[in-house]
């Protein structure tokens, strides 16, 4: 290989499937489906970037799926075919940029109040299930990684409601796995000097892309995501994080929606052994675990074409096992 070719080889691409077509409406297009953006005004006051991934007439959407991804992550990148496959399925999917990640407002991926993003998803859910159009489709939560751990908090904010028909969890951080938790003394120290610097990005961890993404070529495509947070994690961002998947994983009892949960059993980033504990704690009648051996944390991209595909058709089967009557 020449030195020309070699270098248009390692070149980044214009977007997560390549360089043609050059344009997203185009792509989703290719796809069959239709796609929208648009901002939200969360009630704390910032502008936060929202998608829509939904299926064309004349096929009617079954239900809605509501999407929250991972830290550091963003909605327009690789996440996009997650939902772009279940569109194709007559799923109306739709997702924001958490505050401070992606196209929304905030300091990068600074999250000092994970509370606060709960009603943010809240406040935009509830946005787009009062159109008249979706007020009778059942209604999912979907999550990877923290996104995850946030479905199961919105859920445990309205335990007495019945307000989700499910949720799809993946990989879901409902505590920070030893594997790249700060060690002794650390915690105490970055605690210390979050009280006063709370946004210093200092928090020695592993390379996120590095212990997700198995696929070496698609390892460089998630690198090359343009939104992506790539620097450190930051003091208050950690501690937050350590807080509320602490509490979560005392909590793994009161979830009673139904749920599937996936996640790799060579996963080092968040727990596989703490899904087991949610799925036998859990009060839900129904609720099922999937554990891919050998899968890592990226279960849904970074694994290979196969294995992706096994995933994805899990999680279809078991929506289409409770959307059937809306059929």
């Amino acid at each position: 290989m020449g030195p020309k070719e070699e270098e248009e080889q390692q070149s980044p691409p214009r977007n997560f499937w390549g360089n043609t077509p050059e344009d997203e409406e185009a792509y989703h297009a290719s796809q069959g489906i239709k796609s929208t953006n648009s901002f939200h005004d969360s009630p704390g006051g910032l502008s936060l970037f929202a998608r829509s991934w939904e299926p064309l007439p004349p096929s009617s959407p079954r239900a809605l799926l509501f999407m929250l991804h991972g830290y550091g992550n963003d909605i327009s990148w690789t996440f996009q075919s997650s939902p772009i496959f279940l569109a194709r399925s007559a799923f109306s999917c739709f997702a924001l940029d958490l505050p401070g990640h992606g196209r929304s407002q905030g300091l990068r991926a600074f999250v000092p109040d994970v509370d606060a993003v709960v009603d943010d998803c809240i406040s935009y859910i509830d946005s787009i299930r009062r159109r008249p159009e979706y007020r009778d489709l059942p209604c999912f939560l979907f999550g990877e990684s923290m996104g995850g751990a946030i479905c199961l908090l919105i859920h445990l904010r309205h335990l007495t409601a019945r307000r989700w028909d499910g949720a799809i969890l993946v990989a879901p951080m409902c505590k920070i796995s030893d594997n790249i938790r700060p060690r002794w003394p650390i915690p105490q120290i970055l605690t210390f000097v979050a009280k006063f610097l709370p946004t210093l990005p200092i928090v020695p961890t592993a390379d996120l892309v590095e212990k997700s993404v198995k696929v070496e070529e698609k390892r460089f495509i998630a690198a090359c995501n343009p939104l992506r947070y790539q620097g450190r994690p930051r003091l208050g961002t950690v501690l937050e994080l350590l807080r509320v998947t602490d509490d979560l994983s005392s909590r793994l009892s009161e979830v009673s929606l139904p749920f599937i949960v996936l996640h790799g059993s060579a996963d080092v980033v968040t727990d596989p052994s703490v899904s087991q504990t949610l799925y036998d704690a859990a009060r839900s009648e129904d609720k099922t675990i999937k554990i891919y051996e050998g899968m890592m944390h990226s279960l849904l991209f970074g694994e290979t074409d196969d294995n992706v595909a096994i995933v994805r058709n899990d999680i279809l089967a078991w929506l289409n096992d409770r959307s059937q009557h809306f059929m």
